[in-house]
C-alpha cells in the first residue's frame, strides 16, 4: 500500500512540476493547496532534497523547485524514496530481503511467483511514468487493450 508520505510527496512533486518555470515555491503554499500538514511536508521535502530530486533556496525569491526537468524524474523514484521498496512480499524485497517464515521452498511458492509478477508490473508502470506524465493535463498514456472473445 502507498504510504501517506509517498502520496503527499507525489502531490507535492506534481505541484512543483506544474510550476516548473515559476521559480521557488514556498512550502506553505504547497501544504495549503495540496492539503498536506506543513510539518509532515517539511520532512517529505527534506527527504526529496537529500535524494537530489528538489532544490531549496532560502530568502527572498526562495522556495522549492525541481532539481531536474519533470520529464527526467519518475514516479517510481519518488515512491521508492518515500515509501521504500515496491516489493509485495518480504522475500521479494531486493534491499531488505527476509525469507517468509511459512515457506520452506521459495522456488516452489506459488504465492511468491504471482506476487513477483504483480510487483514487476507495478514497478514497470511507476518507472515508465515521469513526473511530467503525471502532472500533465493528459496524464500518463493508457495502454490499448485488446480483448478476444
Amino acid at each position: 500500500m502507498l504510504s501517506a508520505k509517498a502520496k503527499y510527496g507525489l502531490k507535492a512533486m506534481t505541484y512543483l512540476a506544474d510550476r516548473e518555470c515559476a521559480g521557488g515555491i514556498q512550502g506553505a503554499e504547497i501544504a495549503e493547496t495540496q492539503h498536506i500538514p506543513k510539518k509532515f511536508l517539511d520532512t517529505i521535502l527534506l527527504d526529496l532534497k537529500n535524494h537530489g530530486l528538489i532544490n531549496s533556496k532560502k530568502g527572498k525569491g526562495g522556495g522549492y523547485s525541481l532539481a531536474r526537468p519533470a520529464s527526467r524524474i519518475t514516479v517510481g523514484q519518488i515512491v521508492r524514496i518515500l515509501n521504500g521498496s515496491l516489493a509485495l512480499l518480504p522475500c521479494l524485497d531486493e534491499t531488505a530481503r527476509k525469507p517468509c517464515t511459512d515457506c520452506g521452498d521459495e522456488s516452489a511458492c506459488r504465492v511468491r511467483r504471482v506476487m513477483s509478477k504483480a510487483g514487476a508490473a507495478i514497478a514497470e508502470i511507476l518507472d515508465e511514468t515521469s513526473l511530467r506524465d503525471m502532472a500533465g493535463s493528459n496524464g500518463p498514456r493508457s495502454p490499448i487493450l485488446h480483448y478476444d472473445i
